[in-house]
């Protein structure tokens, strides 16, 4: 089991000697900040640095390919100018899920209104249910339905947040919050996580017919 916090301190110490001053934000998503990881989850980093060029994109390729487990690792890059200016719909999951190891994302909370959670439910939602029905009619993929449910997690905080004005990071706190029917969609992803088996048409059918009523 990775040890994220000495592997964060390693990271953190190779990105200063790879750029130095021009690090604006350094943070951890996921299964690993939130504490819930297995052996096999990723290192979802997020890296803001000043700009960023493509000679940037090459040295940060060559500097993680130096640390261990590289093969788990994934996350963000990106300059500063262009993630003030990204959709802010983004910006809210992006705000709230990630773990500030150096710097401070704050000056995002500018961007991050009503209208962003609102939209950021919206597109989620819709892009649930395309999903949803494709892979119905033509892919019947279990990953791909995984990812969905997954998928409509996100949606779930978000409302939960525009709701009450908390993120909850947590599914087992989540759930704690949410009607019966979106727990049934909370607990089917928190199942699927743990491996139990699929139940191709059967969970599919649950979560069309959740995601059909926020569209």
């Amino acid at each position: 089991m990775i040890d994220i916090n000495l592997w964060m301190e390693r990271f953190t110490k190779l990105l200063k000697e790879t750029f130095d001053e021009r690090i604006y934000f350094v943070g951890l998503q996921g299964s690993q900040a939130r504490g819930e990881a297995t052996e096999k989850s990723d290192i979802d980093v997020v890296v803001i640095l000043d700009k960023l060029t493509v000679d940037d994109i090459k040295a940060y390729g060559g500097m993680i390919d130096t640390l261990p487990n590289r093969e788990l690792l994934c996350g963000f890059l990106s300059g500063k100018d262009e993630l003030i200016n990204w959709e802010p719909s983004d910006l809210f999951q992006f705000y709230y899920d990630t773990e500030p190891i150096v710097g401070s994302l704050d000056e995002l909370l500018t961007i991050i209104d009503k209208k962003a959670v609102d939209r950021a439910i919206k597109i989620g939602a819709c892009n649930i249910h395309h999903g949803c029905v494709h892979n119905i009619l033509y892919e019947k993929s279990d990953n791909i339905l995984y990812g969905l449910y997954k998928s409509a997690s996100f949606v779930i905080q978000a409302i939960v947040f525009r709701d009450t004005g908390n993120y909850i990071k947590q599914q087992n706190k989540l759930i704690e919050v949410v009607n019966n029917e979106t727990k049934e969609i909370l607990n089917v992803f928190i199942a699927l996580k743990n491996g139990v088996a699929v139940e191709f048409d059967k969970m599919s059918e649950c979560l069309f017919n959740w995601v059909r009523k926020l569209i």
